[in-house]
């Protein structure tokens, strides 16, 4: 079993940047992917960003490229997401990850953190 514990939410400006971080416990394996998704009301769970633990590639959903990062701190097990020139159509809860492949196949998922912002 893995438990992901997500912090780092809340409300911001338009414009305005903040900063998830996802900790990890448990039996995590360097194998997989710690990834993050996002679920508005009203729409379908959205894949935001994704980071190979084991080489550190990274991947990004079309609407968050160029704003967001995703990084890693191997010796913490904590996966962060840096949002950057956030803008109200980011607004939705925020969901970390692990699995077996970078946008597919999650197997173990985290509370969510709200993140809202305000135009």
């Amino acid at each position: 079993q893995v438990q992901l514990v997500e912090s780092g939410g809340g409300l911001v400006q338009a414009g305005g940047s903040l900063r998830l971080s996802c900790a990890a416990s448990g039996r995590f394996f360097s194998t997989y992917y710690m990834g993050w998704f996002r679920q508005a009301p009203g729409k379908e769970r959205e894949f935001v960003a994704a980071i190979n633990w084991s080489d550190s590639n990274t991947y990004y959903g079309d609407s968050v490229k160029g704003r967001f990062t995703i990084s890693r701190e191997n010796a913490r097990i904590t996966a962060y997401l840096q949002m950057n020139s956030l803008t109200p159509e980011d607004t939705a809860v925020y969901y970390c990850a692990a699995g077996r492949t970078p946008q597919y196949d999650y197997i173990y998922w985290g509370q969510g953190t709200q993140v809202t912002v305000s135009s």
